[in-house]
């Protein structure tokens, strides 16, 4: 156990400070090139609307509504997709197994979207239950099996250590993150048809939307496929030059949800997503603009989230593309560039994607069976970090908050 950072369930009962505000044990987190907190499940109020309340209050966002250039100097969050996440975690220490449910919030709105994982902010689980001691290490390589509850999916988290398990090894360096850092290698098990089911949601390698060509995959996360091209871009565009186009995102919402639709994206309750709700969707389906290589890589991407451009490349959404580019007749594997083909013995396959932060490199397992392309596994590897561990004080917490706040801390 980190003695800077004792047993949850003892943290937990630090009720109050000074001042008799409650306060809330967290852990805030890096994760790849995303960044937001990990609660342990055990301590969050049992009711949904208190533990929504509660994740509000933790990352600064609206308790209802929308607050329109909300900065959330009162919370954790960081203002982008990418720094606004929650994981909620429950570990059987004796399987070595966590379950993992992830909150992606917007700044400036109270919904929250339960509809998604994220490849890099799981890097930090594996860490968060080495350092909470949830789950012990023996020394050597330490492994953890995580399921996921927003997608039912499952993937195995390792890491280096040495000696006897309490130093880690900060050798790992990826593009969007400056220095070494703790590396973990992430292996997604059956990642085909994370939210519709099938590789093709569409059933077609290419559809027609509106005139253009795209491709709808859905491997880890549903993703919308466009050449840049058919948009009028060269795909070398900054994040910024992207977001600042209102044209363009006028017209790739539009592309979105047609192909949301056209997917049958669903909400977590199993609903029909609407026109609306996919409009307004911070999660799905992601969207990736498309070019050549200009460098080292197989493809050139830039990545939506699809609200706002991603500054680097989601590794959910770069394990969909890299396995759309094995994908015969697909739009990425008519741009890819030196991406070999599938054939009837399974082979793991190296793909370099092309992104504003740099390369993110991806490992496909495929196999070619009665004419179509299977996707059995997808690995990445991200970096790890602790940025703090502590109690959150909750100055706003409703009268009910904090009464199941105390019910929980009397049971523990």
């Amino acid at each position: 156990m980190n003695p800077c950072f004792p047993d949850p369930r003892l943290a937990w009962l630090r009720s109050g400070s000074a001042f008799g505000v409650p306060e809330f044990p967290v852990h805030h987190m890096r994760g790849g090139t995303s960044t937001g907190i990990v609660l342990w499940a055990p301590l969050l109020p049992a009711a949904p609307e208190l533990r929504d309340e509660l994740i509000r209050h933790l990352m600064g966002v609206p308790l209802t509504g929308r607050l329109p250039g909300n900065r959330q100097v009162g919370g954790l969050g960081r203002g982008t997709p990418t720094s606004n996440k929650v994981f909620i975690v429950e570990v059987d220490a004796a399987r070595r197994r966590m379950t993992s449910t992830l909150a992606q919030l917007a700044a400036d709105k109270s919904e929250i979207d339960w509809s998604v994982n994220c490849g890099n902010m799981s890097a930090a689980l594996p860490l968060y239950a080495l350092d909470t001691g949830l789950v012990g290490a023996d020394g050597g390589d330490y492994e953890l099996e995580i399921h996921n509850t927003n997608t039912d999916s499952r993937m195995t988290a390792r890491m280096s250590l040495q000696g006897d398990g309490r130093v880690l090894r900060a050798d790992t360096r990826i593009p969007g993150v400056d220095g070494d850092y703790p590396g973990v290698d992430l292996y997604l098990h059956e990642p085909v048809g994370a939210k519709t089911g099938a590789l093709l949601p569409t059933g077609q390698a290419c559809d027609e939307i509106d005139g253009i060509a795209v491709s709808c995959v859905d491997v880890a996360v549903p993703m919308l496929i466009v050449a840049a091209s058919s948009l009028g871009k060269t795909g070398r565009e900054t994040p910024a030059e992207l977001d600042a186009d209102a044209a363009l995102k006028e017209r790739l919402r539009a592309l979105w949800v047609a192909a949301g639709l056209k997917m049958g994206l669903k909400l977590r309750s199993g609903e029909p997503m609407s026109a609306a709700q996919l409009a307004a969707s911070e999660t799905i389906p992601k969207v990736c603009l498309i070019a050549p290589p200009a460098d080292d890589g197989q493809l050139l991407a830039r990545y939506f989230t699809p609200q706002a451009a991603h500054a680097s490349l989601a590794v959910s959404g770069g394990c969909c593309l890299a396995s759309a580019c094995l994908i015969p007749g697909s739009v990425a594997q008519r741009l890819a560039r030196g991406v070999p083909a599938v054939g009837p013995d399974a082979a793991t396959i190296d793909i370099a994607l092309e992104n504003p932060a740099g390369l993110l490199a991806t490992r496909i397992e495929a196999v070619q069976r009665d004419g179509r392309v299977q996707i059995r596994q997808a690995a990445y590897r991200r970096s790890a970090q602790i940025l703090l561990r502590g109690n959150f004080p909750l100055y706003r917490a409703s009268p009910a908050l904090r009464a199941a706040l105390a019910q929980r801390a009397d049971r523990a």
